[in-house]
């Protein structure tokens, strides 16, 4: 996985997402991130230790390419603006979902 900085991930989550543009799917997650590869154990009293700085962990995929970044506290939102721009460019290609057929298929099943 490709540990970008904020400003490369943003433009390369563009481009990932005008590849998937005709077909495919982009997957976006983000986590809670301190910085650690291992686990740290317990103190005595079977308590996790706090970490002092508290950071965002975004993830992009296509099943083919993964991208990641880490989001400081100061920097939440400029990303976040910056972020919802990108959404907001490349989420003009979503398919409709046709609800009366998933109503239709669940009325013949119960009947049978």
């Amino acid at each position: 996985m490709v540990l970008l900085d904020n400003d490369t991930f943003l433009t390369e989550l563009t481009r990932l997402f005008k590849k998937t543009r005709s077909s495919g799917s982009v997957y976006v997650t983000m986590k809670q991130y301190y910085g650690q590869t291992k686990p740290k154990p317990r103190d005595s009293k079977g308590d996790y230790i706090e970490h002092p700085e508290h950071k965002c962990l975004f993830r992009a995929t296509n099943g083919k390419k993964k991208l990641s970044t880490v989001i400081s506290v100061k920097d939440v939102t400029k990303f976040q603006m910056a972020y919802a721009n990108v959404l907001k460019a490349n989420m003009d290609s979503l398919k409709k979902r046709d609800k009366r057929s998933a109503q239709s298929k669940s009325k013949t099943t119960k009947a049978t």
